[in-house]
């Protein structure tokens, strides 16, 4: 008798076991049921996966209520720090442009698209902002300000113009004259119009302030000072039709009256720029070639400051060369396996760079380089993809992994993966640099500024 019960319960975990897996794979589908079995996928079809996964971040995996990106999607759904509902702003706008790349791939139908836009755009109407400008996390459900920490629970310029930025970008490829387009262009015409730039100088100083709050004013004391990820705001500020900066604001408070221009080299690439205001530290992470860039075109860019081309490409490569060089020797590093920058790390979260080195590597940084490093990035791809596939799922590459400390995490972050396909894309047909870049306001803007392009 004992003995047959134990054959039985056998059988039932068993079932269970099998059960459980099924279920799983279905939740969580990864790049192997995607990739043939022999895993002989050119670098096309490559390309064309990891856009297809990164880009479902911001379509399937999207707030429900909002339509906008969450801030973080976690396959353990475990959330320790944040509800699932936290929308983030900036995030958000970088699926603006992704949900583009999507339509133009043909993995998202367009009309069905516009109408998501337009559901984003109505909760953002009603959504809490602060002199025009939302805050850097937003309960989905509510559209009330959820606070990034103790003092910032009002206004984050930074994040509003990431948003901002994925927006106008949306605006340019809606351009029919059908009643759903027209109302798209009008309600975001609307937010871009209310944003108060001019106002986030705080009593009209030479500079811009990063946060504003109801409860604590300006007690977060964040002028932002170049050079570092924000020099989209400058460019925004500079563009409004309706609260524009003046250009000393560029001038003195980004560029620092033109210490912002470094000499220096390292890898044998130059610098251009100082990357830290207020530190000795040569380079900063990765993402700071991205976030901006997105929609500004740095190819053919430049100011009085930097050819913004030779910034961004020589970012990258600096990071490439210190992984092939891997002064600490951390397991996995090379040619194939490389790029550091903002993200989940082994203990919590780290602003991985060059001199400040965990051993994790985070995908979105050399995936998010293709337009500056493609024969680099394109073998960073196919090693993960074709050796490293447990560190891929449903939404593409995990955030972050260490071989050195046999670590990794099944969680994606919004501001990782929405550089990915846009980036990609920018690197394949130049879709969301040629759609920004096309905007009037963004022309008068860098004319201001006195930046040129190759147009000019």
């Amino acid at each position: 008798m004992k003995q047959s019960n134990h054959v039985i319960l056998l059988v039932v975990m068993a079932a269970l076991f099998l059960l459980m897996s099924c279920n799983s794979s279905k939740e969580d589908k990864t790049i192997t049921e995607v990739l043939p079995k022999e895993k002989t996928i050119s670098d096309t079809g490559l390309l064309d996966t990891i856009q297809k996964q990164t880009i479902s971040y911001f379509w399937e995996g999207a707030e429900p209520n909002s339509g906008l990106a969450r801030e973080r999607l976690h396959m353990d759904d475990s959330y320790p720090t944040s509800p699932k509902n936290t929308v983030t702003t900036g995030g958000s706008g970088f699926g603006l442009m992704a949900i583009l790349v999507g339509i133009e791939r043909g993995f998202i139908p367009k009309e069905e698209a516009l109408n998501r836009y337009l559901k984003i755009v109505d909760f953002l109407e009603e959504a809490d902002r602060f002199h025009g400008a939302w805050s850097h996390w937003i309960d989905g459900e509510t559209g009330k300000v959820y606070p990034f920490g103790k003092k910032d629970n009002g206004g984050d310029l930074v994040e509003t113009a990431f948003l901002i930025q994925g927006l106008l970008t949306v605006s340019e490829y809606f351009d029919g004259e059908n009643t759903k387009e027209k109302e798209l262009r009008g309600k975001i015409d609307k937010l871009w119009r209310a944003v108060e730039w001019d106002w986030y100088t705080k009593n009209g100083e030479d500079v811009l302030y990063w946060h504003w709050s109801p409860e604590f004013g300006w007690e977060m004391d964040f002028p932002v000072g170049g050079y570092n990820e924000c020099l989209i705001m400058y460019v925004l500020a500079a563009a409004s039709p309706t609260h524009p900066i003046s250009k000393s604001v560029y001038e003195k408070g980004w560029a620092k009256n033109g210490a912002i221009v470094s000499n220096e080299t390292y890898y044998d690439e130059d610098l251009v720029l100082n990357y830290y205001e207020h530190s000795d530290a040569k380079i900063g992470p990765l993402f700071w070639a991205h976030y901006s860039y997105l929609g500004l075109n740095p190819k053919g860019l430049s100011d009085q400051y930097a050819d913004y081309w030779k910034l961004t490409q020589n970012h990258a490569k600096i990071h490439y060369k210190y992984a092939v060089d891997n002064p600490k020797d951390f397991e996995g590093y090379g040619d194939s396996l490389w790029g550091l920058t903002s993200s989940y790390s082994v203990n919590g979260y780290k602003g991985h760079r060059p001199g400040n080195d965990y051993g994790v590597i985070s995908p979105t940084a050399a995936l998010s380089s293709f337009p500056y490093t493609p024969k680099e990035s394109m073998n960073m791809l196919a090693n993960l993809y074709k050796n490293h596939d447990s560190l891929i799922g449903k939404f593409g590459p995990y955030d972050a992994f260490s071989l050195e400390h046999n670590w990794s995490t099944p969680r994606y972050l919004a501001i990782d993966q929405g550089p990915i396909p846009v980036m990609i894309e920018n690197y394949r047909t130049g879709l969301i640099w040629n759609l920004f870049m096309e905007n009037i306001d963004i022309q008068k803007g860098l004319k201001k500024l006195e930046f040129r392009t190759d147009n000019q």
